[in-house]
């Protein structure tokens, strides 16, 4: 294996057929040619955390490698929603909310990809055109017994949870962008299989040659279990506050640091390695932990930033010193009081009250520096408290009493 073709595949889950992908690669090297890489994006939020840049990392690699990047916005398919994952329909976008999260993406994605050598491409642009006779002759390259394949679909299905049709061509909406860019590679997460396969399926339909299929896997959050969520709080986002990024790096567990740096370092594989053996060999995982923070931190508020983070975060919980940098907000309580969990979610250290309950179970919640693990506090009005989640969210909260 070249040192080339190790780093295009490293990280990945699935190559889907692999022997192919290595002799298209080998024929484009000696043809001269470029592959046309694709991965595509439904804006349905406005930010996106590290979970989302492993494809956009993957894109970065074929970039280097000197091959063609498209970077694809699901305008038009995230008007549907993927239903991949989800036990009922999703709630549809309207195009403004759309096109409003997809000028978002742009800044973010370009913290990563070269925007120069970056073809950004909307699928509005071949799917509004298609028409309603162009969506016949699409949906008639599949079968209703194709898609119950899919193992959402058929759980819905047995468990009597409606599927409308519209999710149904879903798939073959995304399978005919393939189609449309002529694509040589479509890179996605594994719970996107299914619809990658699609694409190959529509492409030979199309007498297009099938394009090669690479999957990412699903990168965990920081609590090492379930995947990196936003409404589950274990995120690290690309648009976090330097500080904030790097202090929920730091509060990745040794094993899973390993999986971030196999996932979400640049770092070449020699060199993971030997961080590896130096841990082996008696090294600090603090000190390495702290190198992969300084890098994603670089990454994504440019240089400097990193080792200024760093130092912060030395000087907060090696001195025992407060963030400079702590938010003030100020919220309305009753007379009686605000309940600790509420107050929490409103000070936006959490993102729901069931959250701040486990944080708090979990002995994670101080106020004025005092542990909290009464879910039944109340916080009268008219003070100011410091209120700290886990080791690096922070806020102080001025209640104020409602009036009447």
């Amino acid at each position: 294996m070249t040192a080339d073709l190790a780093e295009l595949v490293r990280g990945t889950d699935e190559i889907i057929p692999d022997a192919e992908f290595r002799s298209r690669l080998a024929e484009a090297e000696a043809k001269g040619q470029k592959l046309r890489i694709k991965a595509g994006f439904d804006p349905t939020a406005k930010d996106l955390h590290l979970g989302h840049t492993l494809l956009l990392n993957k894109m970065r690699a074929f970039q280097e490698a000197g091959h063609e990047v498209i970077f694809l916005i699901g305008d038009f398919t995230g008007m549907i929603g993927d239903p991949t994952g989800k036990n009922e329909t999703r709630k549809p976008l309207t195009r403004q909310q759309v096109e409003e999260n997809a000028q978002t993406y742009r800044t973010q994605v370009f913290k990563i990809l070269d925007p120069e050598k970056t073809q950004v491409v909307f699928n509005s642009q071949w799917l509004d055109a298609l028409g309603a006779e162009g969506l016949i002759k699409l949906a008639a390259q599949h079968t209703v017994a194709r898609m119950m394949e899919r193992d959402d679909f058929t759980k819905r299905y047995a468990a009597g949870q409606p599927i409308a049709v519209h999710e149904f061509l879903y798939p073959l909406l995304q399978g005919y962008d393939s189609v449309a860019l002529k694509s040589d590679v479509e890179m996605g997460g594994t719970d996107q299989k299914f619809n990658l396969l699609v694409g190959r399926h529509l492409q030979a339909a199309y007498g297009q040659r099938p394009q090669c299929i690479m999957t990412v896997p699903i990168l965990e959050g920081l609590d090492g279990v379930q995947k990196m969520s936003k409404s589950l709080g274990n995120y690290v986002g690309v648009n976090d506050a330097p500080g904030e990024m790097f202090g929920k790096l730091m509060s990745v567990s040794d094993t899973l640091m390993w999986r971030y740096y196999d996932l979400l370092s640049f770092r070449p594989l020699a060199e993971i390695a030997g961080l590896r053996r130096s841990v082996e060999e008696g090294a600090n995982p603090r000190d390495i932990k702290m190198g992969l923070a300084v890098e994603i931190v670089d990454r994504f508020h440019g240089g400097g930033a990193g080792e200024s983070a760093k130092a912060a975060f030395i000087a907060q919980f090696s001195q025992g010193s407060l963030p400079a940098d702590i938010p003030t907000v100020k919220l309305p309580a009753p007379a009686a009081g605000l309940q600790i969990g509420k107050l929490l979610k409103e000070a936006g250290l959490v993102p729901s009250t069931s959250e701040a309950n486990r944080m708090l179970d979990q002995k994670a919640v101080r106020v004025d520096q005092v542990r909290i693990e009464d879910r039944g506090l109340l916080l009268k009005p008219g003070q100011t408290y410091l209120l700290q989640v886990g080791s690096r969210r922070y806020a102080y909260a001025e209640l104020i009493e409602q009036a009447g």
